[in-house]
């Protein structure tokens, strides 16, 4: 055993897990946090370090969470359970930095590429569902885990700093991904004037909903629960439903190098709304199903413009596995909204169908 892992061990073994901790290895492919499989000689937890470059206030964000899980488990449904400590708190802190801990949720999968368009669907049930089931929570409850997240014209003024500053020279190999965002820049308030306005409401949401944070069922491939919940604060249905277009309705993984096998698949955003919108459809406002077929665009292109400003700055808040990982993201990013814009039309009309509950 590596003195890493045996502080990883010893980490474990402050939270209340059932039996003997054997072992804590590195676990899967997130962008933020450290996360690890904590094995005992009963059962399996999954334990993280958490970011507090990007999360720096600890107690709220765990406050959060236990308060919306709590919520969601009082309504029946599956969601994190959290690991306390052995004195009863909800993470801790050792000498590398905050922990917490949850229940390992067996027998499910997630997928980082959607297999197929049925599975798809029911992942935009899932998240339909998951805004239905926080409907009626006090989302002045919540903290603001990351200020402005999916404030588009905050993000392009980042975006537009870390250009100006430049700090390694990188802007200079990748001239036209910079003029992409510019040449865009009218557009970016489209969903935070209607928030200012009211006349997009505002909603307790996910915000990150990558199809890899809806566990699948491995046996039936259903959603069981909904996962990574750092970022469950108040914003709009349109950031949760245009993030998983820009995720999940691409035909390759979001930092495919080969441009050519990255598409953007009506097929597949037909399927996502018909899950989305089949669950919300009641409480979708007028201007919110106005919005709808620009909202994947719009998550699209700020997701891209972060990876983007992120490659400028030095790779300082997106985890990266080789040099250039984050220009790779962003460029992905553009071929999609270059596809969007292409099939924009046809977007239009695949959700004015479902809004209608129209039939293919």
């Amino acid at each position: 055993m590596t003195d890493n892992d045996a502080m990883l061990a010893a980490t474990a073994g402050r939270f209340a897990v059932d039996g003997t901790v054997r072992s804590a290895k590195a676990y899967g492919d997130g962008h933020i946090n450290a996360t690890y499989l904590v094995v005992t000689d009963r059962r399996r937890y999954i334990m993280q370090r958490m970011n507090t470059d990007v999360f720096p206030d600890t107690a709220n964000l765990m406050r959060n969470i236990e308060l919306v899980t709590g919520f969601l488990r009082a309504k029946g449904r599956e969601t994190l359970e959290i690991i306390p400590t052995r004195d009863g708190a909800t993470w801790t802190v050792a000498e590398d930095g905050p922990y917490r801990m949850y229940a390992f949720i067996e027998n499910t999968v997630s997928y980082n590429l959607v297999p197929d368009a049925a599975v798809f669907r029911d992942a935009g049930a899932a998240f339909g569902d998951f805004q239905n089931q926080l409907a009626d929570f006090d989302a002045s409850q919540l903290t603001e885990t990351i200020a402005h997240f999916h404030d588009t014209p905050s993000r392009f003024r980042d975006f537009l700093a870390a250009v100006e500053s430049d700090p390694l020279g990188r802007a200079a190999g990748c001239r036209p991904e910079i003029d992409f965002f510019l040449a865009r820049a009218d557009r970016y308030g489209t969903i935070m004037d209607g928030l200012a306005d009211g006349t997009v409401p505002l909603r307790v949401t996910h915000n990150d909903t990558k199809l890899n944070n809806i566990l699948m069922d491995a046996d039936t491939h259903r959603a069981r629960a909904i996962i990574d919940l750092d970022t469950v604060m108040p914003g709009s249905m349109l950031f949760d439903f245009g993030d998983s277009i820009r995720f999940g309705a691409s035909t390759a993984l979001e930092d495919e190098p080969d441009l050519d096998k990255v598409h953007f698949s009506a097929e597949l955003f037909r399927a996502y709304t018909e899950g989305f919108v089949g669950r919300m459809r009641p409480s979708i406002t007028a201007r919110e199903a106005g919005l709808l077929p620009v909202a994947g665009n719009m998550m699209t292109m700020e997701c891209g413009m972060r990876f983007l400003a992120d490659h400028l700055a030095g790779d300082t808040y997106f985890a990266t596995k080789y040099p250039g990982h984050n220009l790779v993201r962003a460029r992905t990013q553009i071929r999609l909204v270059q596809e969007m814009e292409r099939q924009a039309d046809a977007i239009r009309a695949i959700v004015d169908e479902v809004m209608q509950g129209e039939p293919r």
